[in-house]
């Protein structure tokens, strides 16, 4: 895996952005958590006048061998159906993109579907969907490493068009599989607290689920028992979201703010963290959704979501529907007066 040099943030320019907020025409701290949002995106930048040029929403499709143990209610062929709605502009994120002025690429890194003639779709295809992780690894390395190199080009390519604040999201059926794993691993949580419904399976679908999961579990504890985090992801993961690993990554290394989604990118935040620690210095979480566990592992990461609206979509629309309020943060420092400027005596 190639090496990111990701610092924690440079805690010298906080006493000014501090002031700065402080001295707002509002009472102290009455803004409440857009003032935190903007000091981190300050500190983030480094600047006292932040900006949100540009913003990218990165979307990765790919296909999961998991997929074939019937872990979920949808079946493999709608992951290739959507990445095609998506690049016809009629999805979730689509509307959303189009909403928050959202550069929106769609990215094929590991549907089980040949979309490279599909205008609109970047083909950067690692394989068709990963290896059934039941019976061995999800992926080799070469392909843990390609999809790595993947996401870090791609957040590359929008940080060199100016982004400023990096969205991602998945299309990839039965990849709620994998990031319950990665929960259970990677927080040492009991297995069964980190299992849902998914897109929507009933309660003997979540049994058997959890009984598919266990046994995954147990075969990869024999064959990796020092639960080495780059193991625990290849092992399990799927191409979008190690590749998501990669973007968020880079993008924190060029100090770019990077909004996360629901369970699917929260569980890729936690590997990120888990690989490069001051990763989460940079990372905003949009929400938590209404799939199971996911409450739980945003208190591991001591995240707080801005938003709770039980959005278990994904495709990255609960960082998206997250972003005015980012927005807002930062067009308070820019835009509002302060107490000298506006001639009001401080009321604090």
């Amino acid at each position: 895996m190639r090496s990111f040099q990701i610092c924690h943030l440079d805690e010298a320019l906080r006493p000014k952005v501090q002031d700065r907020i402080d001295n707002l025409n509002k009472p102290k701290g009455s803004l409440g958590r857009l003032e935190s949002l903007a000091l981190q995106i300050c500190l983030i930048q480094q600047t006292l006048t932040p900006s949100l040029h540009h913003p990218c929403h990165l979307l990765l499709g790919g296909d999961h061998g998991i997929e074939r143990e019937g872990v979920s209610v949808s079946p493999r062929e709608v992951t290739w159906q959507q990445m095609i709605n998506f690049s016809k502009g009629g999805g979730g994120v689509n509307m959303f993109c189009r909403q928050h002025g959202f550069s929106l690429r769609l990215v094929d890194v590991g549907v089980d579907y040949d979309l490279s003639a599909v205008p609109g779709i970047i083909d950067r295809k690692i394989a068709r969907g990963t290896e059934n992780f039941l019976y061995g690894p999800a992926m080799t390395v070469a392909q843990f490493d390609q999809a790595i190199e993947t996401g870090a080009a791609l957040a590359e390519d929008c940080a060199a068009e100016g982004c400023r604040i990096l969205s991602i999201g998945e299309m990839g059926i039965a990849n709620t599989s994998p990031s319950s794993l990665w929960m259970s691993l990677l927080c040492r949580l009991p297995l069964a607290d980190c299992i849902g419904a998914g897109a929507g399976l009933d309660t003997a679908g979540i049994r058997h689920k959890q009984e598919v999961l266990a046994r995954s579990l147990a075969r990869f504890q024999t064959l990796c028992p020092e639960n080495d985090p780059v193991d625990i992801i290849r092992y399990f993961g799927g191409f979008e979201m190690v590749t998501a690993i990669g973007a968020m990554l880079r993008a924190s290394e060029l100090r770019l703010a990077v909004l996360v989604d629901g369970f699917i990118m929260t569980a890729c935040a936690l590997a990120s963290c888990r690989l490069y620690p001051a990763a989460r210095d940079y990372m905003i979480f949009g929400h938590c959704g209404d799939e199971s566990g996911h409450r739980k592992m945003l208190e591991a990461m001591q995240a707080e979501p801005l938003l709770r609206l039980g959005l278990r979509l994904g495709e990255g629309t609960g960082a998206l529907c997250a972003f005015p309020l980012v927005d807002s943060a930062v067009r308070m420092i820019n835009e509002m007066n302060d107490f000298q400027h506006a001639n009001i005596t401080k009321y604090f």
